[in-house]
């Protein structure tokens, strides 16, 4: 009977002992090389702080109408009181605002169908195919609208702006989108999320990785002059842009097949060679124009977002996009931009990796938590942690200390500094989500695969519900 516990015993040992071992090598050497890469792009931050575009357009500002799509399903709680606020904050400019929606969506129009009757600036699209199709799709509905009152009125449109049905608007946006368009086929603003004081764990961690995302990624693209991914909203595109992609594309310039038609736009205007640029820029009252936004507060919400990222950037993307110099309408792509265009998709495309590294991370890490209480409780031989792994160790560690203050750095920017504090162990948080998403963003793909259908994967928000952290609030005022 003894032999057996201590057989059993000894089992455990190697499991436990062995099993840690291997997974903390293999996240040991997938976060070093994943921190490298980081290390290299904050390199390429620092050292082109003073490159890039001018700020001030050479060329004149944009004239005409701009059309402002905003495609919408089951919305009837957020999109009246959008358009309200928009309507409002654009007073005097010259658009006309799109709404999207679905003739099985009652609620939606009922809700929105009071304002679209009482002011010009607002039109009603309603699709012919019962809802939800996808974004893409929609978009697309609201493209042919756009082309049905050109003709109708001999007037073209000058460009497109894009907002999602829970946005607030800069009263600033559309004259920074008209100054940059001259010289541009498409303009990015950056995004702020909206957080309610009771969701600062999940719905924060969307502040601290759009506040690097857009204080430090897209300012890189934009300096290096490559590809720049559209976040969907506050973004605008020329209508020449858009025009150029319908005809590549049969007449519609959004993929209906995509859940990141948004993405995908802005890297193929990128790559046929036209110019994209992301504008971090104060307003005539000194404060920064930006898109704000509710983003999802629970965890459910936000690995149903996220994974919907996950799947339509880094396996679908792939499939979509390719790599650059692979595809014809990369001959726009300058041959010596190539290489880092494709480091750029790399980085887009990395999370479900990053995500198995954390796994094994975070699973090694508890194992080898029991080998370490084995060996005090039951006797089990001692953790061996060689030269080599301990410095691999001391040296990730370090990264961290690096990643973690670049994140602080930059939250602190856009939020305040009790926010870059949450920010530090609101990573974990980031990280769980992004393994629970990055499985079901495989999940999702396969599905897509096996049935050829892609669906309008949409996140709930809710209007009434959005009341903001002080701290948060902060980085629209600065």
């Amino acid at each position: 009977m003894a032999s057996t516990v201590e057989l059993s015993t000894a089992w455990l040992e190697w499991l436990v002992l062995g099993t840690a071992h291997e997974l903390m090598l293999f996240a040991s050497v997938g976060i070093l090389l994943i921190g490298l890469d980081d290390l290299l792009f904050d390199a390429l931050w620092l050292a082109t702080r003073r490159r890039g575009p001018s700020l001030i357009p050479n060329a004149p500002p944009v004239e005409g109408r701009f059309a402002v799509f905003v495609p919408a399903w089951d919305e009837a709680n957020a999109l009246p009181v959008m358009l309200q606020r928009t309507l409002g904050a654009w007073e005097g400019e010259d658009f006309r605002l799109y709404v999207g929606c679905y003739p099985n969506d009652a609620a939606t129009l009922f809700a929105v169908s009071p304002l679209i009757a009482r002011d010009p600036r607002l039109r009603l699209v309603i699709g012919s195919r019962e809802g939800p199709t996808t974004k893409g799709d929609n978009l697309n509905r609201l493209w042919s609208a756009l082309g049905e009152d050109e003709r109708a009125e001999g007037v073209l449109f000058s460009a497109i702006v894009l907002h999602d049905a829970e946005d607030h608007v800069h009263p600033g946006e559309l004259a920074l989108y008209r100054r940059y368009l001259g010289e541009n086929a498409m303009v990015q603003i950056p995004v702020v999320p909206l957080i309610k004081r009771a969701e600062r764990w999940v719905g924060g961690h969307y502040g601290d990785e759009f506040a690097e995302a857009h204080g430090k990624e897209m300012v890189v693209r934009s300096r290096l002059e490559l590809p720049l991914p559209s976040a969907g909203v506050g973004c605008a595109l020329t209508r020449t842009a858009l025009a150029l992609l319908a005809i590549e594309r049969g007449g519609e310039p959004f993929r209906c097949d995509s859940l990141t038609e948004d993405y995908e736009i802005g890297m193929v205007i990128g790559a046929y060679g036209l110019g994209t640029r992301f504008v971090d820029t104060v307003g005539p009252a000194g404060d920064r124009v930006v898109s704000r936004g509710a983003f999802p507060g629970s965890t459910e919400m936000a690995v149903r977002q996220k994974s919907r990222w996950i799947a339509g950037i880094a396996l679908a993307g792939w499939d979509h996009l390719g790599w650059p110099g692979a595809r014809r309408v990369d001959a726009g792509l300058a041959a010596s931009r190539a290489w880092t265009a494709r480091w750029m998709l790399w980085r887009d495309r990395r999370a479900p990796l990053a995500a198995l590294i954390l796994l094994a991370a975070y699973v090694g890490g508890l194992l080898s938590a029991l080998g370490w209480a084995g060996q005090h409780l039951l006797g089990w031989n001692a953790v061996s942690v060689g030269d080599g792994m301990r410095l691999l160790l001391a040296f990730n560690a370090v990264m961290l200390c690096w990643r973690m203050a670049m994140r602080g750095h930059f939250t602190a920017r856009w939020y305040g500094l009790r926010a870059a504090l949450l920010s530090l162990p609101r990573a974990f948080v980031a990280n769980v989500i992004a393994m629970l998403a990055a499985r079901r963003a495989i999940i999702l793909y396969l599905r897509m695969l096996r049935s050829g259908e892609v669906v309008w994967d949409k996140t709930e928000h809710l209007e009434n519900e959005v009341a903001h952290d002080d701290g948060f609030a902060r980085t629209v005022a600065r």
